[in-house]
């Protein structure tokens, strides 16, 4: 039986999924960006949790991060349509299901990476924050 951390987890890879471009989980950049952008969901740190103890509960602030990448000569506006897609998944259900109290990402800091011999890739991380309560730290 997965933790709370996974499912959550699992479940904020399926809302992304859902959206038009290629979304992987904890992979490494890949030779070629798909033409629609490339999301890649990092399981992040869970950090350290408040504890309160009747009863006895840990409540995260987990910090998971989205890495956005597109590449070509639209790249700004397949970029910003990318990032907007992504928050609108998100705002679309801030409890993935009722799986957690809260789910918010911060702003992107996009950057322009040079690739030699080929179109330039918009990147950015987005960190999301999920905000839910175990009864244990490792289950």
């Amino acid at each position: 039986m997965p933790t709370p951390r996974e499912t959550i987890l699992a479940a904020l890879h399926a809302r992304l999924s859902a959206l038009p471009a290629t979304v992987l989980r904890g992979d490494v950049l890949p030779e070629r960006v798909p033409a629609e952008g490339l999301l890649i969901l990092r399981d992040g740190e869970p950090g350290e949790p408040e504890v309160t103890l009747s009863p006895l509960a840990y409540h995260f602030q987990h910090r998971a991060e989205i890495e956005a990448v597109v590449q070509g000569a639209g790249r700004d506006g397949a970029f910003d349509a990318l990032i907007a897609s992504i928050g609108t998944a998100i705002a679309a259900d801030r409890t993935l299901g009722g799986l957690c109290d809260w789910v918010e990402a911060e702003a992107p800091r996009p950057v322009d990476l040079p690739v030699e011999g080929a179109a330039s890739l918009k990147a950015a991380v987005i960190p999301v924050v999920l905000h839910y309560s175990t009864a244990d730290p490792l289950v």
